[in-house]
């Protein structure tokens, strides 16, 4: 089989990046995804024949996209047009309420307004860590295939010693916060950044701050919605050759001599390849869902190392009573409850809710009449047991709703509104629970524990947000981005290896240069 042919299994973003990656190298790449277009996670829900995002809503990074779109010889501008978002997010703990700016200056004097001056200097501190945390890490971990403490340290080089001695692994996030903030309220709403990756405040590090530098610098409000990233992606794969085939759900990873040569489909139909990239979990890939032939590949997830699922409304509805922006975020009165009860695998009775007005523009300027919404209440990644009943889930509408009218915000719900469950994420991302974000990051060792681009199997590689840098759209494409470049170095390194029959003797094939996506 031509050593240029790769299958790429599933359309989400990092599977879409290498593909196009791949594609712009030369590679003869084919993407096989089990629903109808591209994006997976990163999904538009129709609702009265309205697109509204139905998975992540905030773009961030927007240098790595750029980046991205240029090595693949095109323009991030040339296919889709976005705007900076003046308001980060406004935060409400029932009539109190603060907002996050762009301008860290103005976030620094909202904060000092709602709490006072001392809060504002902890802030300006908590902000200068959490960039020097990001710097740190930029290179050596989040840009890098795979990390262990000891490759880390050795990336990090003598120069960076001193950030690599106080990176801040064994303290908790939460606990950390209480050294810039005395107002639990702020602990709350900086605390919150650990949900970005699925993840309790109380048990991830507090290196996982730097999130609150990445939103700081800059976060973009995409034209139509979040899902027309995907789309952008899947037309740069296209402009450089990439095959895209829909409802094409893969049944078995092939796996001979040791290593991954192709797939077969759930029809039936096998597709031989050089090597293939898994954009699924890889916990999937462990738990024997692509083939026992393939599971030694990784390893399944144990259900509780998984991180967050949610419980996603998706609606149309008439907003009155509070002045909704771009991103809100509605705490509860008590975090640590609230996170208690998830780590038991039992919805909050009194849960934080995430709204996202998708029809507010940077000015927040409100819609006539019904505007889209997103309502995320985080739950217990329990999908793969019993679903939650009719009551339990009325139950869990009826306490987002109460917690959204304490700050006074009213909602008129179109009956047309589409709930996605833990249950229902499962069915889609199977062998998860309908956890969202890979392994929760609990622990000093949870990063160096994901799962890196390279697999135990020779020829088959993991791309997505469930492996290595981490959650979220800019991490699911730089996985993208090492994938490609670690199959590219194997492959470069096995035409060097490859005998090749010379007069007077056996010699070596010379390796043709293959720049890495």
């Amino acid at each position: 089989m031509p050593d240029d042919r790769v299958i790429v299994i599933g359309a989400g973003v990092g599977g879409l990046v290498s593909a196009a990656c791949l594609a712009a190298r030369g590679c003869d790449v084919t993407v096989l995804e089990a629903a109808g277009g591209p994006g997976g996670k990163l999904r538009a829900v129709m609702v009265d024949d309205a697109a509204i995002d139905g998975g992540p809503t905030v773009f961030t990074m927007r240098g790595v996209f750029e980046e991205i779109f240029a090595a693949c010889g095109d323009s991030l501008d040339a296919h889709v047009t976005m705007r900076p978002a003046t308001t980060l997010a406004r935060h409400a703990w029932g009539d109190a309420r603060l907002d996050l700016f762009a301008d860290p200056t103005a976030s620094e004097a909202a904060i000092g307004a709602f709490a006072g001056a001392a809060e504002a200097r902890g802030y300006r501190a908590f902000r200068l860590e959490a960039k020097r945390l990001f710097d740190a890490l930029d290179r050596p971990f989040l840009r890098d295939t795979k990390a262990d403490p000891l490759r880390l340290g050795w990336r990090m080089g003598a120069a960076g010693f001193a950030d690599y001695c106080t990176l801040r692994p064994y303290t908790s996030l939460w606990r950390a916060l209480g050294g810039y903030f005395r107002d639990p309220r702020l602990r709350q709403l900086f605390g919150r950044y650990a949900t970005y990756c699925g993840s309790s405040p109380f048990q991830c590090p507090a290196t996982l701050m730097l999130i609150a530098h990445v939103e700081a610098s800059g976060v973009w409000l995409i034209d139509g919605g979040m899902h027309r990233l995907a789309r952008a992606l899947e037309a740069v794969g296209q402009r450089n050759g990439v095959r895209f085939r829909y409802d094409a759900p893969v049944d078995k990873i092939l796996i001979e001599h040791g290593r991954a040569v192709g797939v077969k489909l759930r029809s039936g139909e096998r597709i031989t390849a050089a090597s293939v990239v898994c954009n699924a979990d890889p916990a999937a890939i462990g738990a024997g869902g692509y083939g026992d032939a393939a599971r030694r590949a990784t390893s399944p997830v144990a259900p509780h190392r998984r991180s967050l699922g949610a419980m996603v409304w998706t609606a149309r509805a008439t907003a009155t009573g509070f002045p909704l922006a771009r991103h809100n975020v509605f705490f509860s009165d008590d975090y640590p409850a609230e996170f208690a009860a998830l780590g038991a695998g039992r919805l909050a009775n009194a849960p934080s809710v995430y709204v996202c007005a998708q029809d507010r523009d940077a000015a927040d300027t409100a819609p006539d009449g019904q505007e889209r919404l997103q309502i995320i209440v985080n739950a217990p990644p329990v999908g793969d047991g019993a679903a939650f009943t009719p009551a339990e889930i009325d139950t869990c509408r009826l306490r987002m709703l109460d917690s959204v009218s304490r700050a006074g915000l009213s909602l008129d719900l179109a009956p047309s509104m589409v709930l996605t469950t833990p249950h229902d994420f499962e069915a889609m991302f199977p062998s998860t629970g309908g956890a969202l974000y890979g392994p929760a990051s609990h622990g000093w060792a949870a990063s160096f524990r994901r799962q890196g681009s390279r697999t135990r199997i020779p020829g088959l590689y993991c791309a997505g947000g469930s492996t290595h840098p981490g959650a979220g759209v800019p991490m699911a494409a730089l996985s993208g981005q090492r994938a490609a470049e670690c199959l590219l170095r194997d492959r470069a390194s096995m035409l060097r290896s490859r005998p090749t029959g010379m007069r007077g003797g056996i010699s070596t094939q010379p390796a043709p240069t293959a720049p890495m996506g």
